[in-house]
């Protein structure tokens, strides 16, 4: 079946959130003077990134509200559970702005969308909410480039449950079959859409080593977006971009 359309995640896809958050937690800490409590920035970095993982997490399962879940990665980074809810809405706030100084797009994704687009239709599926990733889009320029953009939060139901990828493919009326969906999770991501019937493409941008035996894996590793047009199949791909990649 002819793939005619491509779903972006886009956290670590087509956005590099690692560097921007790396960055922003960074500069905030130091904004706060509250970098003295940590062994470095790594240290302080790696503590955000587990409390943003627990409560991602919560989120995710629907256990909590996107509020709610900014307001205890905020308490729980501090160690600070006095914090009301207006006090940490206003820290998270401050640490937003140091956060959004670093976004930028990873330099492979606008030309590979511009190798896509005479061929394919684009869409965003992402497991945060609107009002984040439509303004982030919006501020990297490129929101008018996708047909529709879809969020946890509002679908009511995350990646990887397939009901997450058809209600996405219902937003563009066409069957998973059709559809390509490109993430950086192999698990959340890659084998999400697999089992919901789409063509799974994994950007492994790290060198990862994937979960799972090699031949249970059910999606097609890439290194950069370069190789994604070559995977498509879209037409002049292999001259732009050279040869096709080798699934992993």
């Amino acid at each position: 079946m002819t793939v005619r359309a491509v779903l972006w995640d886009v956290d670590d896809t087509l956005f590099d959130y690692r560097t921007a958050d790396r960055e922003g937690i960074a500069a905030h800490l130091a904004a706060e003077g509250l970098l003295a409590g940590f062994d470095g920035p790594d240290h302080a970095l790696a503590r955000w990134r587990e409390g943003t993982e627990l409560h991602w997490g919560r989120f995710a399962a629907r256990e909590v509200t996107y509020e709610e879940h900014r307001r205890d990665r905020v308490r729980t980074f501090t160690g600070r559970d006095d914090l009301d809810d207006a006090q940490a809405d206003a820290w998270f706030e401050r640490y937003v702005a140091h956060y959004e100084a670093s976004w930028a797009l990873f330099p492979d994704f606008l030309p590979a969308l511009e190798a896509l687009v005479p061929s394919h239709r684009h869409a965003v599926l992402s497991n945060s909410s609107l009002l984040v990733q439509e303004r982030k889009l919006r501020t990297l320029g490129v929101l008018d480039r996708f047909e529709a953009v879809l969020c946890a939060a509002e679908l009511g139901v995350s990646k990887p449950e397939a009901a997450a990828f058809h209600a996405a493919c219902d937003a563009l009326a066409l069957p998973p079959g059709q559809v390509a969906y490109v993430g950086d999770h192999p698990e959340i991501d890659g084998r999400g859409a697999a089992e919901a019937g789409l063509l799974s493409v994994w950007i492994d941008r790290h060198g990862e080593e994937p979960p799972g035996e090699e031949g249970d894996r059910a999606w097609r590793r890439i290194r950069s977006l370069a190789e994604l047009p070559g995977v498509l199949g879209a037409p002049g791909a292999e001259s732009r971009f050279g040869a096709r990649s080798t699934f992993g």
